[in-house]
């Protein structure tokens, strides 16, 4: 009796710790950093498994591709019915004669070496593939976090903003009654607010399509829960951004270029291998024959293809350059769009960073003051209401801009490590 209530015990305390950390996983979705999103894509996107298995199996391939074809073992009965003597037996004794025959093929010099060497290239290519499909699905984590980070800061500005346009309403009403402001000032007030939440509105549909399709690059339900974007990323110091260096890293380190490399290597591989198939592959056998229980006889035996109908061949040959020279013009088209896409993301995250430091420091403080001086004069009577209205805008759009350069910043930088196959 003592062992099945201790394993009930132990099962309760199991399936307590299970709901608990399911509890406490419900309680503190991911999303609050770009690191947590990265972390489950890496572990559970069926499309990055995908290529790992495939990547794996063209591994696999490389030994194989370097084995000796499997001997081949051939059995002869000759004269079954001993010239009519019998009847027809399958005994190897028992007959005329048994002949029995272990062959080996061998293909020629150095061909198993550049089948192997092919294969090699081959499954190199399939291993930095993968890499590149995880380069660019952290790519687009990266970047759909960047924009969840906007939307969820834009609206977070909106209804700021929102609540803003209440008190001027409210400012708007008390002036109105006292017979200091006419009634339009309330009705604009109203207006803008009526804007806004049509704003909103948009804004939370686009953060639900931007959350569903984060989720499922996660392999999550779609409306999984995804806690609001808490920070970004820190950009990059202005010393590590210097083309020249970033462009020798991408050439060394992006998975697409790296994957064109082994492309050309294994034609070439393919290319010599062709020419081969102007030498013909030997086959090697010894043949004992057995005479009722005796082995009396030995044969030994060489046989070859005889590599006659040249045309095939030629044409072969002429595929395998092709291929090559495929290969080739498919690497340079993608190195020649790596600098180009790397000096233009650049360009655009430095752009970004000078926009953010502009408005931190100048505009926005600027608006700031513009607005509360608005603010004082119109409930002064200095000022009308369409001021207030023009300055409430004119810093709503500067914290508008500074968020969309944040925003713009980890985009370009996203875009940057993708090309460079690592982080900066």
């Amino acid at each position: 009796m003592k062992q099945p209530l201790l394993r009930a015990v132990v099962a309760t305390a199991a399936a307590l710790v299970v709901a608990g950390a399911a509890a406490q996983s419900d309680t503190n979705p991911p999303g609050a950093t770009v690191e947590s999103l990265l972390e489950i894509a890496r572990q559970n996107n069926p499309e990055l498994a995908t290529m790992r298995h495939e990547a794996d199996a063209a591994q696999e391939r490389v030994a194989q591709a370097d084995a000796l074809p499997d001997p081949r073992f051939k059995l002869e009965l000759q004269d079954v019915t001993r010239m009519g003597a019998q009847n027809p037996t399958l005994w190897p004794s028992d007959v005329g004669s048994t002949r029995y025959t272990l062959s080996q093929e061998l293909p020629w010099f150095g061909t198993r070496e550049l089948k192997s060497a092919q294969a090699r290239y081959t499954a190199q290519g399939a291993q930095t593939a993968a890499q590149g499909v995880w380069v660019d699905l952290a790519s687009r984590i990266k970047l759909a976090y960047a924009q969840l980070y906007f939307l969820s800061r834009s609206q977070r500005l909106s209804q700021e903003i929102l609540g803003l346009m209440q008190t001027l309403e409210q400012m708007a009403q008390v002036r109105y009654a006292a017979g200091l402001a006419p009634q339009q000032d309330a009705i604009r007030a109203q207006t803008e607010q009526t804007a806004m939440k049509s704003e909103l509105i948009g804004m939370q549909s686009e953060l639900r399509q931007a959350r569903a399709r984060l989720n499922g690059w996660l392999a999550r339900p779609a409306q999984a829960e995804l806690a609001e974007p808490q920070s970004l990323r820190a950009l990059p110091q202005p010393d590590l951004l210097d083309a020249e260096a970033l462009e020798q890293r991408a050439r060394a380190r992006n998975p697409q270029l790296a994957a064109d490399e082994a492309r050309v290597s294994a034609a070439d591989a393919g290319q010599a291998l062709a020419m081969k198939g102007r030498y013909p592959t030997l086959t090697v056998g010894i043949a004992p024959t057995q005479f009722q229980n005796d082995f009396k006889t030995w044969d030994l035996m060489l046989e070859m293809n005889i590599p006659l109908w040249q045309g095939t061949r030629r044409a072969q040959e002429r595929e395998s350059v092709a291929m090559a020279e495929a290969a080739r013009a498919r690497r340079d088209t993608t190195r020649n769009q790596l600098l180009s896409d790397l000096n233009e993301n650049l360009a655009a995250l430095q752009s970004a960073q000078q926009t953010e430091g502009l408005v931190a420091s100048s505009l926005l403080p600027q608006a700031e003051l513009t607005l509360q001086a608005a603010l004082v004069g119109y409930e002064a009577g200095k000022v009308d209401f369409a001021t207030v209205l023009d300055a409430q805008r004119q810093i709503r759009q500067a914290k508008q801009t500074r968020i969309k350069a944040q925003a713009e910043g980890q985009a370009r930088l996203a875009q940057i490590e993708r090309l460079l196959g690592e982080d900066l």
